[in-house]
């Protein structure tokens, strides 16, 4: 999850570089006022969305396989202790009613 996080992040600051010379060169239109940054960092943002879902495909598949992973792993811990505690549940009331039968 971290090396597709960090690849997107690196897509992005690529896109960012590339539309902040665009910008400052003049091919690209500025922000009004004192909105240039923001101008830029949204059409970063704007460029590197479709770019990262396309290139990234491989690897965000990858790692929603490794979550699924672990989320079945800790459902099936989960799944273990309940029935862990149920069967100490179990022992513990039969051996109550062994001992309240004898009495």
């Amino acid at each position: 999850m971290l090396r597709y996080t960090l690849m997107r992040l690196g897509i992005f600051v690529g896109c960012l570089v590339v539309v902040w010379g665009l910008v400052y060169s003049g091919l690209a239109p500025r922000g009004l006022g004192d909105s240039n940054g923001l101008w830029i960092v949204l059409l970063a943002l704007v460029f590197s969305a479709p770019i990262s879902f396309v290139v990234l495909r491989k690897e965000r598949d990858r790692a929603s396989e490794r979550l699924v992973q672990r989320v079945n792993r800790a459902k099936a811990g989960l799944q273990a202790n309940r029935t862990m505690e149920d069967a100490a549940d179990d022992t513990a009331r039969s051996q109550g009613q062994a001992q309240g039968q004898t009495s």
